[in-house]
């Protein structure tokens, strides 16, 4: 039957479409794709900035759909395959290439393209060498010059997943003193990679969601890695395993991750999952971390925490991953800090224009020497405090170590911490420890600073501006029902003493260490003891009265009652002087002059004992504290003692009874002073801004104290304290020299009987 025209026209119309899809299917399954290489690279090598080039095969297969639905299964997917794949430097790189690539291959959505959508579901590398650079003006070799923006690009690249074999990553870092290599490696024969490489995506992804879901399977680690190398002159060696496919995509298929980082003395152990890694969404792993001191963390995470005895810690990091805005919590963590045990809670936001460290801290057993390090006070003479290069002088008790203030201004902190218990030397007292620290814009407050002191509490108040040069620090403190037998637990007599002590003071400072804040520090400090009672044989042992002390050991201990004790102090950069130093009982009065310099560790005290009665066998004489700090010395006005002892060999000659007599204290009893002392403290201590010279509105001009600078010029050629604190001790009711620094007191001149109160000249 012969064709008619029209139905050659309809015939042509159906073969020549699907003539021209056969021929390009064919000229596609059979062109050589290595004819497009030089046009590739040329393009990848402009836009990148680089020079870009695949020196091997570049191959097109093609795949069934997999994981489509209608029509849309009919259309192939390309898989393209290239090798040896390098990347270069920039000019002034060390390494000849940034990277190489033994193979690359990635499987492409074409339906997609027609929506500007590159749409790949899984990308292979095989056996990557990458080399990363840094100069110390922190140009690197990794950002790539793409060239001047022109706009939002049409086009969207969107990854299913990424799929490593084994590779090598080396990073030299000068800005940040790093240099470190690290490999990486397939774990037995790792089907999933096979897989992958082979194109089975949908199965690969499936079985790796299957097995890492099952997070007590050994087989969720398809990778191992291991590095090494340096940072800032400290060891960094770490290794842990990670699982084969990475799935951007998929936010719920979690990555598993497992690391032991070493960086010198500090290690991170973790395991736990990554989700979202595309976007870096979240973290949740168990975290163990150690080290020998938390202040070298700094380095590591930008985190700005005091320096501590060696800590070791246990608990769960969860972490919510964005950009600038990421936080992380280290939940219920558990361990301990040199010999204390410390857990809690501990947040960490990213946020503008500092971060915020938060969170509460508990300590059921604290050693108290596990907080010498917070202030530089574990420095050994000769030696310098943990994370400080300043050695601690042999001579010097205060802390020399000074405070990390430069770090201060780049985190915000709001953190509380409760001692619930602490173990110290039975010398202190301390038993318990709150407080509530809060650091914001360079200028940490501690408010409340609660120590449980001998049954009763030492409240503070404490503010360091570490953004002033030097520091200034205001000290706000007060003392409420210290017991007098627990502040002296050692001291057996003092088991028969009742009464509290109470007492405030306010300082103000500068000064960028513990040694200069209390070197120039300026304000007032008030005691008071009040209707309480103390070891009559201390009294007795402070008046030297050797019969009394003699019975008191043979027959007993006895207390005497405290009308009261005042002890007022006025600071004046750096130097303490007693204005009112009084112990009132019923048998004696005790008065104290002299002063306390602590820029120069040196203390020149007089302690003047009157009795109250007659005493018998009676060396009463005034006691001189003196020394440093470090080397305190206590001793009787060996002059007076002399007088007593020559006057008693004199009397002997004539009758063996007279010589008790000069040993007879017959000093009338003088009333109580309470009543006018207790007044004059009613009043809160005050003190100046940071900065400021406290100006005492007790001190007579003659005897106000010396600037600093003057301190040096009237300081003794024998090394005793300065004229401030002699001329204090100067001014004792004897009328001796004062000799309170080195113990050794001048010869007292002749002069008028003292009047009543003149023990408090100077004062």
């Amino acid at each position: 039957m012969p064709v008619t025209r029209r139905q050659k026209i309809a015939l042509w119309s159906v073969l020549t479409p699907l003539a021209l899809i056969a021929i390009v299917v064919i000229v596609i399954l059979t062109f050589d794709w290595n004819r497009l290489k030089p046009w590739l690279n040329d393009k990848v090598s402009q836009a990148i900035g680089r020079p870009f080039a695949i020196n091997g095969d570049l191959v097109v297969t093609w795949k069934r759909a997999e994981g489509e639905a209608g029509w849309r299964r009919l259309v192939p997917w390309p898989r393209l395959s290239a090798s040896d794949i390098t990347v270069g430097n920039t000019e002034w790189a060390k390494a000849p290439q940034m990277a190489t690539v033994r193979e690359l291959i990635f499987v492409l959505r074409p339906l997609p393209l027609l929506a500007h959508e590159i749409n790949v579901p899984s990308i292979v590398i095989d056996s990557p060498a990458v080399w990363l650079e840094r100069l110390a003006d922190k140009r690197n070799n990794w950002t790539f010059d793409t060239g001047p923006k022109t706009g939002t690009s049409k086009w969207h690249l969107d990854v299913g997943e990424i799929v490593l074999a084994q590779g090598n990553i080396a990073l030299t870092d000068a800005a940040s003193k790093i240099d470190m290599q690290a490999e990486i490696g397939t774990i037995g024969d790792n089907a999933l990679y096979n897989k992958a490489r082979d194109g089975a995506l949908v199965s690969a992804a499936s079985e790796a969601s299957a097995v890492q879901g099952n997070m007590a399977d050994e087989r969720r680690y398809g990778l191992r890695w291991k590095a090494v190398g340096h940072y800032n002159q400290a060891t960094i060696n770490a290794n842990g395993k990670a699982g084969t496919v990475l799935s951007l995509r998929d936010t719920n298929t979690p990555f598993p991750v497992q690391a032991d980082v070493r960086v010198g003395g500090t290690r991170a152990v973790i395991e736990g999952t990554l989700t979202n890694p595309a976007h870096l969404g979240a973290l949740d792993v168990h975290l163990a971390l150690s080290g020998d001191n938390m202040a070298k963390l700094y380095a590591l995470t930008g985190i700005v925490l005091p320096s501590t005895p060696p800590y070791e810690t246990r608990g769960r990091l969860v972490a919510t991953l964005n950009k600038g805005a990421s936080t992380y919590s280290y939940r219920n963590f558990t361990g301990k800090v040199g010999g204390s045990d410390l857990g809690g809670t501990l947040n960490f936001e990213q946020r503008s224009p500092r971060p915020l460290l938060s969170g509460e801290l508990e300590s059921k057993q604290l050693l108290f020497s596990d907080l010498a390090p917070l202030i530089g006070a574990d420095a050994k003479p000769g030696q310098a405090a943990s994370d400080s290069t300043v050695k601690q002088p042999a001579n010097k008790a205060l802390p020399v170590a000074p405070f990390r203030t430069e770090r201060w201004d780049e985190i915000d902190a709001d953190v509380k911490f409760t001692g619930r218990r602490i173990v110290r030397t039975e010398e202190l007292p301390i038993t318990n420890l709150t407080t509530h620290l809060k650091l914001t814009d360079g200028v940490l407050l501690l408010d409340p600073l609660n120590f449980g002191i001998a049954g009763g509490n030492l409240v503070s108040t404490i503010r360091l501006d570490g953004k002033r040069e030097p520091m200034g620090a205001m000290i706000d403190m007060t003392a409420r029902h210290l017991k007098i037998k627990q502040l002296f637990p050692k001291i057996e007599s003092m088991r028969a003493s009742i009464g509290e002590i109470n007492g405030g003071a306010k300082l103000s400072a500068t000064g960028n260490s513990v040694a200069a804040l209390m070197g120039s520090s300026n304000g007032e400090a008030r005691l008071l003891v009040e209707n309480g009672t103390v070891s009559k044989f201390i009294l007795e042992a402070m008046g030297l009265n050797v019969g009394s002390v003699v019975i008191s050991k043979l027959f007993g201990d006895k207390p005497v009652q405290i009308n009261c004790g005042v002890a007022d102090f006025a600071f004046t950069n750096g130097v303490s002087r007693a204005r009112t130093f009084v112990l009132d009982t019923q048998d004696a009065v005790i008065n104290v002059d002299g002063a306390i310099d602590f820029t120069d560790e040196r203390m020149a005290l007089t302690v003047h004992p009157d009795s109250k009665g007659v005493r018998i066998i009676s060396l009463r004489s005034p006691l001189y504290i003196g020394g440093t700090f470090k080397d305190p010395s206590v001793s009787p006005n060996i002059a007076v003692l002399a007088l007593r002892a020559g006057g008693a060999v004199a009397l002997a000659l004539v009758a063996p009874v007279a010589a008790v007599l000069p040993l007879i204290d017959l000093s009338p009893g003088d009333e109580s002073q309470c009543g006018r002392l207790l007044t004059e403290l009613k009043k809160r201590p005050n003190a100046p801004p940071p900065g400021k010279t406290y100006k005492d509105p007790k001190a007579p001009a003659a005897s106000a104290p010396a600037a600093p600078g003057a301190r040096t010029a009237q300081t003794p050629a024998d090394g005793t304290a300065g004229s401030n604190a002699n001329a204090s001790a100067n001014a004792s009711a004897d009328g001796s020299t004062g000799g309170a620094a080195n113990s050794q007191p001048k010869k007292p001149a002749a002069r008028a009987p003292a009047q009543p109160d003149a023990m408090h000249q100077g004062s």
